[in-house]
């Protein structure tokens, strides 16, 4: 009784000496700790008779329970004096201005792409993306580009080490690997946008080794040129927001797409501009996709983001989108508002 008594007041009065919490906390681990007074006292009963371990097993427990009171209480009270303490060092000078909320700036280009993809969106299509390094056979061959193709070319195309199967790899030349994808997972009718970065080995005003494309496919039973032709004079008209927008239909070929168009529009200097190109999906395409020609038909678009963006923004050129110029964004860019 006079060993817990005597015990009780000196870890009491260690507590109350405590300035820190460094100093409280190694008072407790001195008590109560793996190897502390208390904990020791606690293993002794083992050694006690029942009656004596009845007994004494009690007074542990209130002994235990009087000093966490006293421990939690002091750390109470340093707390609160070390936050008081900091506070009185610290002052907050209320007459000095805020500091200015400053809001992010919307790049062109993503204010350009959720415009795009709103306009398709409105007209029942749904974005779909794939990989930016790409397999040849969904870059080239399954879009029908014959092997000595110049695009396959190492100066036209950024080459990556092949796959561990022996399949080249390449960093995309556009987005039209997204649409064989689709129509190689899937059953028609298809209805898709798909938009994202492209690679060419180019660089100079109009031309950028990093781009951005956006894609268009329709496949199903009933599709015809004339869809096609609604589909661009609509979104073109939308996009530049001009109802009376002059569009012209050149003939074009590419590998793809069978008959094939060039789409200019008529600019604000009266001269014809290209935006785009066209056309029928490729039968060879549809049966590398492992769809009937025969029963299914269908269109695709492809155009350049960077190069509407620049139409419409009045931006002379392409580098600028990728020189991280906060003054340039913020003459050219859009408030978050803007992007609803």
């Amino acid at each position: 009784m006079d060993t817990i008594g005597q015990l009780k007041s000196q870890v009491i009065r260690e507590v109350e000496a405590t300035s820190s919490l460094q100093e409280l906390e190694e008072v407790r681990v001195k008590a109560l700790g793996k190897k502390g007074h208390l904990t020791l006292l606690m293993k002794d009963l083992g050694q006690k008779t029942p009656e004596e371990r009845k007994t004494l097993g009690a007074e542990l427990n209130v002994l235990k329970d009087a000093l966490t009171q006293a421990l939690d209480l002091k750390k109470v009270k340093l707390e609160t004096e070390t936050i008081n303490a900091k506070l009185g060092k610290e002052t907050l000078d209320i007459t000095l201005p805020p500091r200015p909320d400053q809001k992010g700036i919307v790049h062109p280009l993503s204010h350009a792409l959720d415009e795009v993809i709103r306009i398709f969106g409105q007209m029942g299509f749904v974005v779909a993306e794939g990989p930016d390094i790409e397999e040849d056979f969904f870059n080239f061959t399954a879009l029908n580009f014959p092997p000595e193709h110049p695009a396959r070319q190492e100066h036209d195309t950024f080459y990556m080490p092949p796959s561990p199967d022996g399949q080249p790899l390449l960093l995309r030349t556009h987005t039209s690997p997204v649409q064989i994808r689709t129509m190689t997972a899937g059953e028609p009718p298809i209805r898709i946008i798909s938009t994202g970065r492209t690679y060419r080995s180019d660089y100079d005003a109009t031309h950028s080794p990093m781009f951005h494309q956006i894609e268009v496919l329709v496949v199903d039973t009933k599709t015809h040129m004339g869809h096609l032709k609604g589909c661009i004079e609509e979104f073109c008209r939308l996009f530049f927001e001009d109802p009376n927008l002059k569009l012209r239909f050149r003939p074009g070929f590419f590998p793809f797409t069978e008959p094939s168009a060039e789409v200019d529009i008529m600019w604000k200097d009266g001269k014809w501009l290209e935006i785009l190109g066209c056309g029928m999906v490729h039968p060879n395409v549809l049966r590398n996709c492992n769809i009937d020609p025969d029963k299914y038909q269908g269109f695709a678009v492809g155009m350049g983001l960077d190069r509407v963006t620049m139409l419409k923004y009045g931006i002379d050129d392409l580098r600028l989108f990728y020189e991280t110029d906060l003054r340039w964004l913020n003459h050219y860019g859009f408030t978050p508002e803007a992007r609803g």
